[in-house]
């Protein structure tokens, strides 16, 4: 399984990189949506683990920029921004919200749960 966290946060997006690295999951990060386009094209991952908010491309535009390069990858979004209302959100995304600071064992059972979802 490949990851790829997109945050602008670098601090934060780093320690969760090494946190998922100490439990046997490959992540690259990425600060920006830009920076995380050119490394979908030359990579393939599974999940991308994105912030709804960040400067230039906010994360809901970054998702349809990665599914024109790989269809398949799946999504979990996450927020360091008030509650996880998600008024604004279209009605089509069945994505996962998840709230900031996040918990590193919520995050993986949730990418399980999002790869492999009648497990």
């Amino acid at each position: 399984m490949k990851i790829i966290l997109v945050d602008d946060e670098t601090k934060f997006i780093n320690m969760l990189a090494r946190r998922l690295s100490l439990r046997g999951l490959d992540a690259d990060v990425a600060y920006s949506g830009e920076q995380a386009l050119e490394k979908a094209a030359q990579t393939r991952y599974d999940i991308a683990v994105l912030d709804m908010k960040m400067p230039g491309m906010s994360g809901f535009a970054l998702k349809q920029k990665l599914l024109d390069q790989q269809p398949d990858i799946k999504f979990i979004f996450v927020t360091g921004h008030g509650t996880l209302d998600q008024n604004g959100v279209p009605d089509h995304f069945d994505d996962i919200f998840l709230a900031k600071p996040l918990n590193i064992d919520t995050l993986i059972d949730t990418i399980r749960q999002r790869l492999n979802p009648d497990q």
